[in-house]
């Protein structure tokens, strides 16, 4: 705790110094302001009632006035100063917590539901840092008060400065067991909200509307949101009603101190053994007390639980690489032999099964080498593996001989091109949709438009509203469109395929290219055009191609078939379909799928291996040519 909040007050110091000394100087005015009014008030109801002249207590008077409008004003410049810490402290935390979430090598912890739990409340706990500050401040503050106050209550009487300060520490006690509790309940309560969120997303969002409406979705998955929202709705009641009653008996207490207090002052100055003056001295500092101790407590309480928050912060701030960086990175040349896996095991966790088991495989360069295999085979993962998104759990994967483990990442990534199956759709305009696949030509137009013309998607873009500058998205508007709600368009998956393709392509030296069903969405004429765009793009160069359309997959030079994370077969396509294995059944099956002519025995073949695949209650038709 004490090491985190010596971070936050660091962390505050170096976004905004100005602010938080001219805040620090307003604490420790605001604390003594309040003692010094005490003290004058005492002083003039003394001298007035022994009689003093007016000209006497004018001086006091003055001074008086003067402490209680600092007392009135330092609040306005201290809630000035906390809003400036907390815009500045939140800008720099911002920055921090983003830049550190791009040092993020894999996607382990974005595919670790801890993780996103704590990246979560790290992303709200942004302002943690000035919550700490202002809290400890208070913290500070109130503890000058309670100094002040308690030295003028000892000299009123000791006794009952004692009970005032006793009735304290079990309220300092209770308000920091809420505390820790509070921050435990909010991190339970992690995976509830993240699924509450994920069921609003597909309640609002466009990319699930067509289906949520088809099937009548909307209810069940208001339902499934509401209960996650109603789980988290009574813990927080069930602390909230723990937090009145706790709360609830600690006033009462400082109620009966206090009444039992002004009792004693009132008797005393009935006999005499304290003056006027006293009496105001002593009821106001019990009172001053009191509400120091609490917003001391209440100001402990709050930084103990925005400590707790910046706790989740400062571990993803000062989280370790998720995959391990070399001390000195080799040099990435480009490549000239291949790449090679070399008995490369993998699987996402020691729970997990095997992804991968035992591929040993060469990619030579300037080789366009296809991947098949049924779905769960692997394919996916040996992609990460390969943009090192992932390290092999054991074996190793080489670059011309040397380890990945050995290259930089980012290096080793400007050297790859690739279309993922799960292609990102991006809400900016058509050119920075292309030119983000390398931003050092973000804004090469000529570059930009000869991507999307390989692409097959330069005519549909300059027949936009404003040609590649057109805003592809609905949710918002660029500075230059936010008056005419028609130039955000939505364009149609296929034509989006097209655009992360464009991207891919828009990166027109890469080393290898890693294509992953980059025409699936597009009808038969657009995918033949597309792969003959590829076909001469990639020429020459080093290519991996996956897909479930054998078509696409049986010019490649090579071909490699995954079944069940091992490599079953590899070869050219003559010599696999020869074989009369895994690739020549699923190419089979899917010739029968569309009416190609196919022998009896292919046919037969291609049934049975419909059967094994598919569930028995789909009605299996295999195409036979007409004799």
């Amino acid at each position: 705790m004490l090491v985190n909040a010596r971070l936050a007050f660091t962390h505050v110091w170096s976004a905004a110094p100005g602010a938080l000394l001219g805040y620090l100087l307003a604490t420790a005015a605001a604390a003594a302001a309040p003692v010094l009014v005490a003290w004058l008030t005492k002083t003039v109801l003394d001298g007035v009632a022994a009689g003093m002249a007016f000209g006497d207590l004018v001086a006091g008077a003055v001074t008086l006035a003067v402490a209680g409008a600092v007392v009135a004003v330092v609040p306005q410049v201290s809630r000035y100063l906390t809003g400036q810490l907390e815009r500045t402290s939140s800008l720099y935390s911002t920055e921090r917590l983003y830049r550190a979430v791009g040092r993020f090598i894999g996607l382990g912890r974005f595919e670790d539901p801890e993780s996103l739990d704590r990246l979560r409340l790290a992303d709200n706990s942004t302002r943690a840092p000035a919550a700490v500050v202002n809290s400890g401040l208070q913290v500070v503050g109130g503890a000058m008060t309670v100094t002040g106050f308690v030295g003028t209550l000892v000299v009123v009487s000791p006794v009952m400065t004692a009970i005032v300060l006793a009735s304290s520490i079990p309220v300092l006690l209770a308000e920091l067991g809420l505390s820790r509790k509070r921050g435990a309940m909010e991190w339970q309560l992690g995976p509830a909200e993240r699924r509450e969120f994920f069921y609003s997303s597909l309640l609002t969002e466009v990319n699930a509307a067509k289906e949520v409406r088809l099937y009548g979705l909307s209810d069940f998955l208001r339902g499934r949101m509401l209960t996650e929202r109603r789980a988290s709705d009574a813990a927080r009641r069930a602390m909230d009603v723990r937090e009145t009653w706790t709360q609830g008996g600690l006033s009462l207490l400082g109620a009966v101190v206090v009444g039992g207090g002004l009792i004693w002052a009132i008797r005393a100055a009935a006999q005499g053994e304290i003056s006027v003056g006293d009496v105001s001295l002593f009821v106001g500092g019990v009172m001053a007390v009191q509400g120091a101790v609490g917003g001391l407590i209440s100001g402990s309480a709050e930084a103990h639980h925005q400590v707790l928050l910046f706790d989740h912060y400062r571990r993803i701030v000062e989280a370790e690489p998720d995959l391990p960086l070399p001390a000195r990175p080799r040099p990435t040349p480009p490549m000239q032999r291949g790449i090679e896996l070399r008995d490369v095991w993998f699987r996402y966790s020691d729970d997990h099964p095997w992804a991968l088991r035992g591929i040993s495989v060469h990619i030579p360069h300037g080789r366009a080498v296809g991947l098949v295999g049924r779905n769960g085979a692997g394919k996916s993962t040996l992609v990460k593996l390969l943009c090192r998104f992932y390290d092999p759990t054991k074996g190793a994967i080489y670059w011309d001989g040397i380890d990945l483990r050995e290259l930089d990442p980012d290096t080793l990534r400007r050297r790859l091109a690739g279309v993922f199956q799960d292609y990102m759709e991006y809400d900016l305009t058509a050119a920075e949709n292309i030119g983000i696949g390398d931003l050092d030509g973000l804004t090469d137009r000529n570059r930009i438009v000869t991507a999307a013309r390989r692409a097959g998607i330069h005519d549909k873009l300059v027949k936009l509203p404003r040609g590649y500058q057109t805003l592809l998205s609905r949710l918002f508007m660029s500075e230059a469109d936010k008056e005419d709600a028609e130039t955000g368009v939505v364009v149609s998956g296929g034509q989006w395929q097209r655009l992360a393709l464009a991207r891919a392509l828009f990166r027109d030296q890469p080393d290898l290219m890693i294509l992953d069903e980059p025409s699936s969405g597009l009808d038969a004429e657009a995918e033949a055009r597309v792969h003959e765009q590829i076909r001469r793009h990639r020429a020459g160069r080093t290519s991996l191609l996956i897909s479930h359309r054998m078509s696409t997959i049986r010019d490649a030079q090579h071909i490699l078939v995954l079944d069940e994370g091992m490599l079953a077969e590899q070869g050219k396509h003559d010599d696999l379909m020869a074989c009369g294995g895994i690739y020549a059944g699923l190419f089979r099956m899917q010739a029968a799928g569309y009416g190609d002519l196919v022998d009896d025995a292919d046919a037969d073949a291609a049934t049975e291996l419909i059967r094994a695949v598919q569930p028995a209650t789909v009605p299996i038709r295999v195409v036979r040519p007409r004799r």
